[in-house]
């Protein structure tokens, strides 16, 4: 007999009734009209009754687990689970451990995700049936590895309780907005799921201290654990996770109001020996927290602090002068008033491995805190400021003496365009990625600095700069001897063709991807001088420029041999005639992007679809 649901366990629960149950005049009526004579005595309902078969739904549900237990496979399980929403219940009731095992038939199924079965259900598709059928359709197969539940209030304790029995060595655990889960479903899921990982909690109101007390306490080989806008849990749960979770190597706290200093305290006091990535935000944690993990986080390597507005300049420079910090590679700051010229300072100097760090709406650094950090720091090759707006063009040439290879500036409104050029800075002979992103002020002089500076430049994104022209993006084009490999300038209104064909004519044997989106200015020229010289081109975009089907037909023609991605989106003079020219390219491409041409559906549209079908058309 066929599985009526299959292994993946998602199929509907359809139930319907018996021919009996329908209303006994319609019955009747298929033998005739009633006839005033005729009567049905008592008598012959009461044999008719004793004649019927025996049902089995007589039995009870004790019986009833007993005879699941011991069907032979997973897809005698599956179709029985099929027969009524009170078989699904009791099949859902049995533990995995508790089977009876016959015969080997399963249908041997790829797994998926890292070797196991996953399941994501939203919205409506979450619901207690729904968990119960999973559960079941996956039980022979060892259950559900990774488990995630988001926007429902339809599931309970009785849809984890089946889960928890099926699925006992689940590894992964995600809850996002999913009010109707409280500590009882934890509760149940710790009972029997001894293996879990991984565990993402996130806007479930009704989860306190004592759901993920269970969780630590039973999950040993717990080794990250997310808990986001969880107003019920405090520092309660961060203490128990410390007593039992010796594995634990990722922790985000983020948005809990009851978590403060003595729950991250004792975490990371008591788990410094394996603990490697740290987020905590908004949560209402003092200097004393900052010098806790400054002191016992060793074995750190990754730190994530943000929106800590209690914390103040005396607790950042705690953190970064107990020098306990040294696995730490990452840093990231957002939204921290401690952090001043000071404090960081003295992270430079404590931090002595740092590689990568990200200063975001801090609005105490100045340029002498960033140039001290960058001299104090000697490991540093990833630089991103965000929205400080004290910092200044100096600031940012001085940060450029240190070893830097990638350099990030986005809308710092402090940086203005010099007056004139200094010739002598010296050289950053190690910048490799060099991005300016919606600065006001920065216009062609600093642009040229950079160029003078910094010649071995690969990766270039000047984004949203109105400030600079042809004439100021020229000698960057000119000095970088490298060869450019990325280059982005998309919404710099001010730019023409020109530089295009400069670029394509000085780096078209290098240059790779390409962003032009929102060059008002640019035309089939730039187009032309891309297709007579960038060779290794596989990604280009051309959104919202003044390209017509003249220029598609000579980039159909061109050099390049592997261009992968197009977007051509807004482009309102790209008509039907560019069809023909979009096919010959669609030989190699995987992505084309035509929203917003003049493109007729019903024909053109249909057509490129049918020629181009490997390819993800956006139309």
């Amino acid at each position: 007999m066929p599985a009526l649901v299959n292994y993946r366990g998602d199929d509907e629960l359809h139930t319907g009734g018996s021919l009996c149950s329908k209303d006994s005049a319609r019955l009747l009526s298929v033998y005739g009209p009633p006839c005033k004579r005729q009567r049905i005595s008592d008598s012959y309902i009461l044999f008719f009754e004793q004649e019927k078969k025996p049902s089995i739904e007589i039995l009870p549900d004790e019986i009833l687990y007993e005879i699941f237990r011991r069907l032979p496979n997973g897809q005698a399980r599956s179709a029985s689970a099929c027969v009524s929403n009170r078989w699904l219940t009791v099949l859902s009731n049995v533990r995995a451990s508790e089977m009876v095992h016959g015969s080997s038939d399963d249908v041997d199924m790829v797994q998926e995700n890292d070797g196991f079965l996953t399941r994501c259900l939203d919205g409506k598709k979450a619901t207690d049936c729904r968990l119960q059928s999973v559960a079941v359709g996956t039980s022979a197969r060892g259950g559900l590895g990774k488990l995630s539940v988001r926007g429902s209030n339809k599931v309970t304790k009785l849809g984890f309780t089946a889960i928890a029995r099926g699925c006992p060595s689940l590894k992964v655990l995600s809850l996002w907005n999913v009010p109707s889960i409280g500590d009882e479903s934890l509760i149940e899921i710790s009972k029997e799921c001894h293996s879990l990982e991984k565990v993402d909690i996130s806007h479930c109101h009704s989860i306190s201290n004592k759901g993920i007390a269970a969780i630590a306490e039973s999950c040993p080989n717990l080794t990250s654990l997310t808990i986001e806008s969880c107003k019920n849990i405090g520092n309660e749960s961060l203490q128990a996770v410390a007593r039992h979770c010796p594995n634990l190597q990722s922790i985000t706290i983020k948005d809990c109001p009851n978590v403060g200093d003595q729950g991250v305290a004792t975490l990371l006091s008591s788990l410094s020996s394996g603990l490697k990535k740290v987020k905590l935000q908004s949560l209402n944690i003092t200097d004393f927290s900052l010098a806790v993990i400054g002191h016992y986080g060793k074995s750190i390597t990754n730190l994530v602090l943000t929106g800590l507005q209690i914390a103040s300049q005396k607790g950042f420079w705690a953190m970064g002068n107990a020098k306990g910090l040294q696995s730490l590679t990452s840093l990231t700051v957002v939204s921290c008033y401690g952090i001043t010229d000071l404090s960081l300072e003295a992270i430079g100097n404590g931090c002595g491995f740092l590689k990568q760090m990200l200063i975001k709406k801090c609005c105490f650094v100045s340029d002498k805190g960033l140039i001290s950090f960058t001299e104090a720091a000697k490991s540093l090759e990833c630089l991103q400021l965000e929205e400080c707006n004290r910092i200044s063009q100096h600031g940012i040439l001085g940060a450029l003496k240190s070893n830097l290879k990638s350099l990030t500036i986005v809308k710092c409104m402090g940086i203005k365009d010099l007056a004139h050029e200094t010739p002598e800075l010296t050289q950053c002979a190690s910048l490799r990625s060099l991005t300016v992103k919606d600065c006001i002020g920065f216009g062609n002089t600093n642009l040229a600095i950079f160029g003078t500076l910094c010649p071995q430049l690969q990766n270039v994104e000047l984004s949203g700069l109105c400030g600079i022209t042809d004439s100021g993006l020229y000698p960057l084009l000119e000095n970088c001897q490298a060869g450019l490999v990325k280059v982005n300038i998309s919404n710099c209104v001010n730019l023409t063709d020109k530089v295009v064909v400069d670029l394509a004519k000085i780096h078209g044997g290098t240059l790779k991807v390409l962003n032009l989106e929102g060059g008002r200015r640019i035309t089939d020229e730039s187009l032309v001088a891309i297709a007579d010289n960038c060779v290794l081109l596989n990604d280009l975009d051309v959104s919202k420029c003044c390209i017509t089907d003249n220029g598609l037909s000579c980039l159909s023609e061109g050099v390049q041999i592997d261009l992968q991605i197009l977007s051509v989106s807004g482009c309102s003079k790209v008509t039907n005639e560019s069809v023909p020219f979009l096919k010959k390219l669609g030989q190699t491409l995987v992505g084309l992007n035509i929203q917003q041409c003049n493109l007729v559906s019903s024909s053109s549209v249909d057509s490129l679809v049918e020629s181009l079908w490997r390819c993800d058309i956006l139309y």
